[in-house]
């Protein structure tokens, strides 16, 4: 199961986030721990009386079409509760477990790893900095998690290490006038904007803008891939961290030996643990060869329905990347797919859906 620090902050406001039948307190912060972000679902849940309609404690075994999906698009589901397995027979499924399934621990690319007498463990195993109190830790990886886990070790371990491979475009939370960023840069005018420009251009007026708050290249998170290419890492500490010496960026990892790190550049660091935080995979080991997944990619029409099944009545929810919140989206999602399997609209010939996916592939392989 996924799971998450202590500390951990959501990246994107709550005027953001909200479902739109259900807005979030007003007394609640705009960018909310996740305490309150569970508290926010339970009371919509609550609001709804949806708890009637859910299972906890029970696992998908597994996923297959019945003998007559040709015909119904019914799907046979195999669960476990409590060591015992059930069968029943749905209309329609949903797939929502999302992109953070797998750790993905390449421990292969790590030479001398398999000898060094320290400890090291994936950011998904990560819960407070205590642990590491008086530590010399390398975090490797400069996303959202990697990030917020060396700052936060920065103020209980000895000294911190940010190994990076590519840099990273570092935003904050707070926008100019003190309003939330997504609040502020995330809007239909924007996008307006953005669509009618080149997208070097936009990528141009946002790395100035994120340059004038700190130079990457500087603080040596200058990235080789532009800005609007990669999912965004967004937090407000990082500069004050390694202004202060509390944070070293470093390259990428070399090897290991007994008690040490040699990076890229040559320069060898003490260290007694390594936070890997590198990334997720994800996977639907429940499916049956229905959706196959290659370099952590699947091929679904806009990201959502597999191509070449008889009956539309399976659908992957928040299998995309946003900047900005996931909630809106898989919403949408979330209605189109229903739309889809009540028959009030129809998909587009499997043609078009893979020429679409190709296009798609294409799209972001250039960005």
């Amino acid at each position: 199961m996924p799971r998450i620090y202590r500390s951990v902050i959501i990246n994107t406001s709550k005027e953001m986030m909200c479902f739109s039948d259900f807005p979030i307190p007003d007394d609640f912060p705009n960018y909310m721990h996740h305490s309150k972000i569970m508290e926010y679902f339970r009371m919509y849940a609550r609001r709804f009386d949806l708890l009637r309609h859910v299972r906890f404690g029970t696992s998908v075994c597994r996923v297959s079409k019945r003998p007559d999906f040709a015909a119904t698009g019914r799907w046979e589901v195999v669960t476990e509760s409590e060591g015992k397995q059930e069968s029943a027979v749905f209309d329609a499924v949903l797939v929502c477990t999302g992109h953070h399934t797998d750790a993905h621990l390449p421990l292969h690319a790590f030479p001398g790893l398999e000898s060094f007498e320290g400890w090291y463990l994936h950011s998904r195993d990560y819960k407070s900095p205590w642990a590491f109190t008086g530590k010399q830790v390398v975090v490797v990886g400069t996303g959202n998690s990697g990030i917020d886990i060396a700052v936060e070790l920065s103020h209980t371990a000895k000294q911190v290490f940010l190994s990076t491979k590519r840099g990273a475009w570092v935003m904050h939370r707070v926008a100019e006038g003190g309003y939330p960023f997504d609040f502020s840069y995330l809007s239909r005018f924007i996008q307006l904007l953005q669509s009618l420009l080149p997208l070097s251009v936009s990528n141009f007026v946002l790395e100035r803008k994120l340059n004038a708050r700190f130079d990457h290249a500087l603080y040596g998170l200058q990235p080789q891939h532009r800005v609007l290419s990669q999912h965004a890492t967004i937090n407000d500490d990082l500069p004050n961290c390694i202004i202060s010496g509390r944070v070293r960026v470093k390259p990428i990892i070399q090897e290991f030996t007994e008690t040490s790190a040699i990076f890229e550049d040559g320069t060898r660091e003490d260290i007694d643990a390594v936070v890997f935080a590198t990334g997720y995979s994800f996977s639907f080991p429940f499916l049956e060869d229905c959706v196959k997944v290659v370099e952590n990619q699947a091929s679904l029409y806009k990201f959502m329905f597999p191509v070449n099944l008889e009956k539309p009545t399976l659908a992957f929810i928040g299998y995309v990347q946003p900047l900005g919140a996931i909630m809106p989206i898989s919403e949408l999602q979330c209605r189109w797919a229903t739309h889809i399997f009540k028959g009030l609209q129809e998909l587009p010939p499997a043609s078009t859906m893979l020429a679409d996916i190709a296009q798609t592939k294409e799209k972001m392989a250039k960005r």
